[in-house]
Formats: structure tokens, C-alpha cells, sequence
């Protein structure tokens, strides 16, 4: 939609604006949105976690030179664009990767090393969690990371005075609030859905499980408070202003909303987070999750139970890895064709790439890939080696290179899903993709409707994701009214009934992928031999 210039230019001035920031695997981005909820600005830095004493992390010093090279670009985009030296902001939220470990003393210092989602180190604490608490605790969450900690007899623990995840900890230094949003609260620790809280009676047998360690707290002492969308969660301070700002331009007093993950973020940015729709986040990592009827009949290791950010409960399928190795192959041929002397623009490159996969043979030509980077749990690896196999008879070429490579990232969020689809017969009206691998359009939203044998649609504004995602939060704190719901508020004032493009499931990519997931779960033998073998 076009902009009315001068009234988004009066818009900034009189601060009728929220600005999303998100943190993500490998780029932190800005959006910010004017009173329609249109992006009118946007800034982005690029990032890499470091892999540092077998531990995935970003220092504090990435996480801050971050923030504010995107701030500041952001910033400079309202200056170019509009004329406006930006001074306020109407509300400001933060969000970023979920889960992971953030450990702080009294002081405020940071007692480890940061250790995010990505890791898989805490193997025997999410086994003993999940059976103490009847609860699924996966490996990245929070708790698992506390209770590996102490398994491991962790010097630092018993002097944590605060543990939280990456947006609760940048929004704490720019407001002095402990607080998440309840979508993360969920990827910390089990939650309570009707309480809108950390699940209580899990408290007490977390307590009780460590009371031999003698520590100097009670979990409840070293956790953020639970706050569900629209509530206030503090405001920016003088010191959070120029944490933000380094041009000191921007004024303190800004409502912010509480901090979310990029699960919650992303419900909000694709319109599903009403019961029986979800969405797949497809980038680096990727998780579907799907708002749920009723709770799930059985525990699976594969599934997580997180929330909507308004507290709803929503079954989550979460893989470690998907389009890392794909961007690595179309980084090779970028990088062929400027040895070849051409000139090559990327979007162009995906998307001839991308397209090509669709002409490949229903088989894939017999070819096999993995595209883990990082261990994946759902189908049991603690480490991953990208794996290209193929037969001396395969078809091997081009379409079908591409096409296996493009099964593959959705190959282990397939075998978690049939376990929501086939076996607790949960019912999705439609799924919303967003991220990385829906911007060739058609392709990768073909290929996902295959895979889950249902309706995807992608919308416009998908490529926004997260950051767009949490300004709409930061909107809805500012903007509702008494009483109104953030679905009816997303579904009403944000989306007005824009259901996206919509690509129904074709019978023969829905058979294709079933025939893939075969000779994909067979050959997870030579993945375990390379992690093996190749050290």
C-alpha cells in the first residue's frame, strides 16, 4: 500500500509510531510501524554466534554493537526518508531467539558465557525434568540449562540472582523491569494457562529436586515476571536511552511492551493466534506451532507446549537447523558465477535456484541430504555434519539437487508434525509460512503444503517477521481498547481480513515428500556415521 507521506512525517513527529527490535540467529532488525501498522522504517545489522568451548553464544558486546548499529540505521532511515530527527517513539518491544541461559549475580554481572537455544548440552537434565514433571522440558529451555548446570556442579549457580533469556535481559538493562512475556515465560519452564504464570506446583518439585544443593534462592526469587500481551512492562529509562541511542537523541519515559520470543513474534506478524491456525518460521531454524483446541493426550519429546503471547496453549515443533546448508549451496554457485566474471544478484540467484527445484523428478532423483549444522533432537543427534549422498545411478542434476536440498530443510519439522497431525489428530484450518524460506515466492510455500498435506498461505507483510511482529505488540499495548483481544485486534485493525496468497496441497508434492521422508528416516544411519567419523 502507498504511504501518505506527510501525515506518516506528522505521524513520527508526534511520536504515533511503535518500533519492534528482534534479535535473531543471524540478523538483528528494526521495523518501525506507523498508526496503520505499515513499516515506515527499518534498520538491520548481521550477526554470527561463535562456537566457543563446544557452547553456541554472542557476548554481551555482539548483543549491544548490535542493537544500536540497527537502532541507528533504523534512525537514519526516518532522517533520509521523512526529514524527522527521531526524538520519541510511541512504544518500543523487543524480541528475540527463545529460550537458552542468561545467569546474573546480584551485581548484575554476567556469571557465564551466554548459551543459546542452539545448544545441545543438556541432554540428562531435560530427561530427568520431563519425568519429574510429566512435562515435555526440551533441551533448550531454560530450565534444562539451570538443572544441567547443577548436574554438572556449575560453580556460578549458587550465586544466580536472575535468570532469563535474550530479550528479557536487553529489555531489563533498557527499563530496569524483570519481566517476559508469557510466549517466553513458556520456553523457560512449564506455564500454567489459566494462571497466566510459571506453573506453580512444577516450582515446588523444581525446589524440592534441588533442596540437597542448599542454595542461597528458591527458583521463584530468580525469575522474570509473567506478563501477557497488551500489559505494561515498564518504560525507557534515561540510562536505557542512551544504551539504545548513541546519538542521545532519543528521549527516556517510551512505554515498551513485555519482551517476547520470536515464536510469539511470529504468530503475531502472520494473523495465527486464534485457535486452529499456525505458522512455520522457516530461516536458520525452524518451528511450526499450532494453536491448540485442547490440551495434547500424551507427552512427546518431540513436541513443546509454549503459548501465544495472550497465554493460549500452542503445540510447538522447533528443529535446530533448516536453510543453513541450502544458503551455503547458493553461496557455492554465487560464487562460481563471479569466478565466471558475471555479476550476481542474490535475490535473482535464489530465485532461479529455487524455481528450478520445481522442475525436479518426484524421487529427487534419488539424491539424500541433511542439513544439520547443529544437532537436531527431534530424530536424536547432539551434533550435525551437513551430508550430500547420492547413488552412481542417481538422476543427478540441477532440479533435483535443488529440490532435495529444499526437502531436506523441512525433513525433520515433517517428522515431528505427523506425530500432531497423524497421531493426536490436531486440526489445522491453514498455516502461515514466514522468513527466509518463503521470499521466493511460490516455491518453499509450495513445498511446505506438501510436506503438511494442508493450506499455506504467506502474506505480504511476511517478510517483515519477527520485528514486525513485535512492534504490532507494542502497537496493541498503546492502541487497544478495554477489553479487546490480540486476535481480534491483529484480525480486525492490523490485518483487515487479508488472508494472504494461499497454496493448497498438491496430491502428487504430498506423495513426493512421503516417499522422501522414507528414504530420509533410512539414511539417518549415514548421519550418525559422519557425526561418528568425521570429528
Amino acid at each position: 500500500m502507498s504511504l501518505d507521506y506527510d501525515a506518516v512525517k506528522e505521524g513520527i513527529e508526534k511520536g504515533n509510531t511503535s518500533l519492534g527490535i528482534e534479535l535473531g540467529s543471524t540478523r538483528i532488525k528494526a521495523v518501525l510501524i506507523g498508526e496503520d501498522h505499515t513499516p515506515i522504517a527499518s534498520g538491520s545489522h548481521d550477526w554470527e554466534n561463535r562456537y566457543v568451548d563446544h557452547i553456541w553464544t554472542y557476548t554481551l558486546d555482539d548483543i549491544w554493537n548490535g542493537i544500536r548499529d540497527c537502532y541507528s540505521k533504523m534512525a537514519a532511515d526516518v532522517k533520509e526518508t521523512y526529514g524527522v530527527t527521531l526524538t520519541t517513539i510511541g512504544s518500543i518491544g523487543f524480541s528475540a531467539m527463545m529460550h537458552g541461559y542468561m545467569a546474573f549475580d546480584k551485581d548484575g554481572k554476567l556469571l557465564v558465557p551466554f548459551r543459546t537455544w542452539r545448544n545441545t548440552i543438556t541432554g540428562p537434565a531435560s530427561e530427568k525434568l520431563t519425568q519429574v514433571f510429566r512435562y515435555n522440558v526440551p533441551q533448550r529451555w531454560s530450565i534444562a540449562h539451570l538443572y544441567q548446570a547443577i548436574l554438572n556442579q556449575e560453580e556460578h549457580v549458587k550465586d544466580i540472582d536472575y535468570l532469563i533469556t535474550l530479550e528479557g535481559y536487553v529489555h531489563w538493562m533498557l527499563t530496569g523491569k524483570r519481566v517476559l512475556g508469557i510466549g517466553d515465560v513458556a520456553g523457560m519452564f512449564p506455564v500454567d494457562i489459566h494462571t497466566k504464570d510459571f506453573d506453580q506446583k512444577r516450582i515446588d518439585q523444581f525446589d524440592e529436586l534441588v533442596a540437597g544443593e542448599h542454595f542461597p534462592w528458591k527458583l521463584r526469587d530468580i525469575l522474570p515476571k509473567a506478563l501477557v500481551a497488551g500489559q505494561d512492562a515498564g518504560v525507557l529509562t534515561e540510562e536505557g536511552a542512551r544504551l539504545l541511542d548513541v546519538s542521545g537523541n532519543l528521549k527516556p519515559g517510551i512505554p515498551m511492551c513485555p519482551p517476547e520470543g520470536d515464536a510469539g513474534t511470529g504468530m503475531a506478524a502472520t494473523n495465527s493466534v486464534a485457535v486452529r491456525t499456525g505458522n512455520v518460521s522457516a530461516g536458520t531454524s525452524v518451528f511450526a506451532m499450532v494453536v491448540l483446541e485442547k490440551e495434547l493426550e500424551h507427552v512427546y519429546p518431540e513436541i513443546d507446549l509454549v503459548t501465544t503471547p495472550a497465554g493460549d496453549m500452542v503445540a510447538m515443533v522447533h528443529c535446530n537447523n533448516c536453510t543453513s546448508d541450502l544458503n551455503a549451496w547458493v553461496n557455492l554457485f554465487r560464487e562460481f558465477a563471479e569466478n565466471m566474471g558475471m555479476k550476481v544478484d542474490m535475490n535473482d540467484l535464489f530465485g532461479k535456484l529455487y524455481n528450478k527445484a520445481l522442475e525436479g523428478d518426484a524421487d529427487c532423483g534419488g539424491l539424500l541430504a541433511y542439513n544439520y549444522f547443529s544437532g537436531e533432537h527431534i530424530t536424536h543427534f547432539e551434533e550435525g555434519r551437513p551430508l550430500f549422498a547420492r547413488m552412481p545411478d542417481s538422476r543427478f542434476n540441477l532440479a533435483n539437487f535443488m529440490k532435495v536440498h529444499l526437502y531436506t530443510s523441512l525433513g525433520a519439522l515433517k517428522t515431528g508434525m505427523d506425530i500432531l497431525l497423524k497421531k493426536e489428530n490436531v486440526k489445522v484450518d491453514t498455516l502461515l509460512g514466514h522468513g527466509g524460506l518463503f521470499k521466493t515466492k511460490g516455491v518453499g510455500q509450495r513445498i511446505l503444503a506438501g510436506a503438511m498435506n494442508a493450506p499455506v498461505s504467506v502474506m505480504e507483510t511476511a517478510g517483515e517477521g519477527g520485528a514486525w511482529g513485535i512492534a504490532l505488540l507494542a502497537s496493541y499495548m498503546r492502541n487497544r481498547e478495554e477489553g479487546e483481544t490480540l486476535d481480534a485486534y491483529l484480525a480486525d485493525k492490523v490485518f483487515g481480513g487479508d488472508k494472504g496468497i494461499t497454496a493448497e496441497p498438491v496430491k502428487e508434492d504430498v506423495e513426493s515428500f512421503e516417499a522422501f521422508m522414507k528414504r530420509y528416516a533410512r539414511g539417518l544411519a549415514i548421519e550418525k556415521a559422519a557425526v561418528e567419523h568425521m570429528g
